[in-house]
C-alpha cells in the first residue's frame, strides 16, 4: 500500500484527485472534486470538473430539442401514446426488422417515445445530466458519448428481448449516467453520496417491476456502454485536450454495439 507524501510512517489509499500524490488523513482537504493534498488545495486556479463550470449545455439543449421535435412529429401520424402507433412499428427496435437490414432502427429508436411521461421523464434526466456532465468534456466529446449509449443500449435490448418493440431514449441516458458516475469516481467523490449511485440503482429497480413494459436490456446495455466510453474518454482527456481520440472511442463502441446487435438477431 502507497504511504503518505508528507507522512512516509502512514499507509494511505487515497490519492490527491490534482496531483494523484497518496495522502493520509491528516492531509486531505475535502472539494468538490475530491480528496486535495494541502498544496493543492491552495492553488486558486480554476479547473474544469464535472460541477464547475459556466458553459452551456449546448449539445444536451439539441439533444432534448430534437426529441421533443421527433415526439411531435410521431404523434402526429399516430404514434402518441401508444407503442402500436405508425411511426413507432416503422422506426422502433425489432429484431426481425433489423435482421431484414432495416438499421437504422438501432439509432431511430432512441429518438421515439411512446407517450408524455415516457418523454418527460426521458428529458428531465438528460437535461440533468447533461448540465453535470456536457460542461465537464465539452458538447463534441458530450455527443459521441451519447450515441455510443444509445447503440449499445439498443444492443442490450436486442440482447434480451429481441421480438419486442422498444423506443425511447433511456439506454442513452443510462449510458450518460454510467459515465458520470466512473468520472466521478476517477475524482474522488463517491457516487452514492454524491446522488448519482442511487439514481442508477433506483432506476434500475423500476425496470424489473411488473407491467410497466421497461426494456431492462436496453438500460443495462446503455449504462456499460456509457460506463467503458466515459471511463477512457476520461483518461484520455486527462492527458490530451484533444477531440479526435475520444469520439473515436465512442464510435469504435457505438460500431462494436452495432456488430453485436446484427450478429444476435
Amino acid at each position: 500500500m502507497a504511504v503518505c507524501y508528507r507522512h512516509p510512517n502512514r499507509e494511505t489509499g487515497v490519492s490527491c484527485s490534482n496531483c494523484g500524490r497518496p495522502i493520509c488523513p491528516d492531509c486531505m482537504t475535502s472539494t468538490p472534486v475530491g480528496m486535495r493534498c494541502p498544496e493543492c488545495a491552495r492553488q486558486t486556479t480554476r479547473v474544469r470538473t464535472l460541477r464547475t463550470s459556466s458553459d452551456r449545455p449546448i449539445a444536451t439543449t439539441a439533444l432534448i430539442i430534437l426529441n421533443v421535435l421527433v415526439f411531435i412529429g410521431s404523434s402526429s401520424q399516430g404514434g402518441f401514446g401508444s407503442a402500436g402507433g405508425s411511426v413507432l412499428r416503422d422506426y422502433g427496435l425489432f429484431g426481425p426488422a433489423v435482421a431484414a437490414g432495416e438499421w437504422w432502427r438501432l439509432i431511430t429508436a432512441g429518438f421515439l417515445h411512446s407517450g408524455l411521461l415516457h418523454i418527460g421523464f426521458n428529458m428531465y434526466i438528460l437535461w440533468f445530466l447533461g448540465n453535470l456532465l456536457e460542461p465537464a468534456i465539452g458538447p463534441v466529446r458530450f455527443t459521441a458519448l451519447y450515441f455510443a449509449s444509445l447503440l449499445a443500449g439498443s444492443f442490450g435490448a436486442l440482447l434480451l428481448s429481441p421480438n419486442a418493440l422498444t423506443v425511447g431514449a433511456s439506454g442513452a441516458v443510462f449510458g450518460l449516467m454510467g459515465a458520470v458516475f466512473v468520472m466521478q469516481r476517477a475524482r474522488g467523490v463517491d457516487p452514492m453520496q454524491g446522488g448519482i449511485g442511487p439514481l442508477i440503482a433506483l432506476n434500475l429497480a423500476i425496470g424489473f417491476l411488473p407491467g410497466l413494459n421497461i426494456s431492462v436490456g436496453g438500460h443495462i446495455g446503455g449504462l456499460i456502454g456509457g460506463a467503458l466510453a466515459g471511463f477512457i474518454i476520461d483518461r484520455v482527456q486527462a492527458r490530451s485536450r484533444g477531440v479526435a481520440l475520444p469520439v473515436a472511442v465512442c464510435v469504435a463502441i457505438g460500431a462494436a454495439a452495432v456488430a453485436g446487435s446484427f450478429a444476435i438477431v
